[in-house]
């Protein structure tokens, strides 16, 4: 399986050196995997290496990987050397150690082209912002789509809104319990114990846990920081829980949408909608099986819902669009795609349903350039999930 961003990366790399690629987003989705298949078709000299288990105080490390890449281009004759660094955040300061190496190579036409690869977007973002400044060029990759996941797995509509898109789970989803299990200790925990716990200053860790499982399984639905206080213990305050949802956002695991309005104060003010990046880690944390939760409408209604907030907020992050949700009184819209010049509205029924109140609502309020109503009897969201979402601005 290629996933779009390997044409990107060749392309780039194909160009004349002009920018750092860095290729992010959260772990298991394939970014080693697209350097792998990268490399297969790339007939350049090339030193590919992992910061992984390198002690982050180690930050000399960098030098060392950048002079043996120098020392290889002069002993291959060729005129161009490619760096990949995978893991890059792990290095305490990694940031201005590629920063000094990158514009020596400028100032001394030394043609090493980089690529970075990392999981952790805060500290990513974090140290691009401070040291690298119109040096980089970013490629994100986010969880995979339903027509990733079918396409190689077979997944049934209905498998993927329940099971997710993690593609190193797949060959397990025929043992439920087994599949949680892998869920939740090969997947989650390595999120929050390697980059979250382990790259970030978090004094209360029980408690980021405890509101990771809260915020899954409120994925779709609205809840104030006051309230989600009350069904917590020793939980602070509201400024902590929105710093840990950050984190966690951060990390490609649950994170918490703003309400849509023009005012960006009351925006920044609303209460957050919860939504998972990938739905598997709802059901995971469900008791339910698959076939269990298809026989509650109210609760497989919500996880068909939680499913299409993934796909667009992945969409969102790849391509830079706003997602958001609104709700006025007792009007609401599930889910409102924005970019600087298109706003579209969203609304995911997975029953019958011809007419929506809120998104009624909602157009003659905001005038949108779209409105989507998925149900059964409008466009059935096993259909939805198999559009390519950039039709959508068309």
């Amino acid at each position: 399986m290629e996933r779009r961003q390997l044409q990107i990366i060749k392309s780039r790399i194909g160009e004349l050196r002009a920018f750092i690629q860095v290729v992010h987003g959260p772990r298991q989705v394939g970014k080693s995997t697209l350097i792998h298949q990268f490399l297969k078709d790339y007939s350049s000299s090339h030193l590919s290496t992992s910061a992984d288990d390198v002690p982050a105080s180690d930050n000399h490390w960098i030098n060392l990987q950048w002079d043996l890449a120098r020392d290889r281009l002069i002993a291959s004759a060729s005129n161009e050397f490619l760096l990949i660094i995978d893991e890059i955040q792990k290095i305490d300061h990694w940031s201005e150690a590629i920063k000094s190496n990158w514009d020596f190579d400028t100032r001394n036409n030394i043609n090493i082209k980089v690529i970075l690869l990392g999981s952790s977007n805060l500290l990513l973002q974090k140290g691009l912002n401070e040291s690298l400044a119109g040096r980089f060029e970013l490629i994100y990759m986010g969880h995979w789509s339903f027509i990733e996941m079918h396409s190689v797995f077979n997944l049934s509509p209905e498998q993927y809104a329940w099971y997710g898109g993690y593609p190193g789970s797949a060959f397990l989803i025929n043992d439920e319990i087994r599949w949680k299990n892998y869920i939740k200790d090969a997947l989650i925990e390595p999120n929050i114990s390697k980059d979250i716990l382990s790259l970030h200053r978090v004094d209360k860790p029980a408690l980021l846990r405890k509101v990771f499982e809260l915020a899954c399984a409120y994925s779709t639905q609205m809840l104030s920081y006051n309230k989600l206080l009350g069904q917590l213990d020793n939980a602070g305050n509201a400024t902590t829980l929105a710093h840990y949802l950050k984190l966690l956002d951060n990390a490609g695991l649950v994170g918490g949408l703003e309400k849509f309005s023009p005012n960006l104060v009351r925006q920044k003010l609303s209460s957050p909608k919860y939504q998972v990046h990938n739905n598997a880690l709802l059901s995971s944390q469900s008791n339910y099986s698959l076939e269990e939760a298809k026989q509650i409408p109210d609760f497989w209604g919500r996880v068909i819902e939680s499913m299409i907030g993934s796909l667009l907020l992945n969409f969102s992050r790849e391509h830079g669009t706003n997602l958001f949700y609104w709700r006025e009184s007792n009007d609401e819209v599930d889910f409102v795609l924005q970019t600087r010049k298109i706003t579209i509205a969203i609304e995911v029924k997975s029953g019958s349903a011809k007419y929506h109140k809120g998104l009624s609502k909602f157009t003659s309020k905001f005038t949108p350039d779209k409105t989507i109503l998925i149900s059964r009897d409008t466009l059935p969201w096993q259909e939805f999930i198999q559009l390519d979402l950039n039709s959508l601005f068309n």
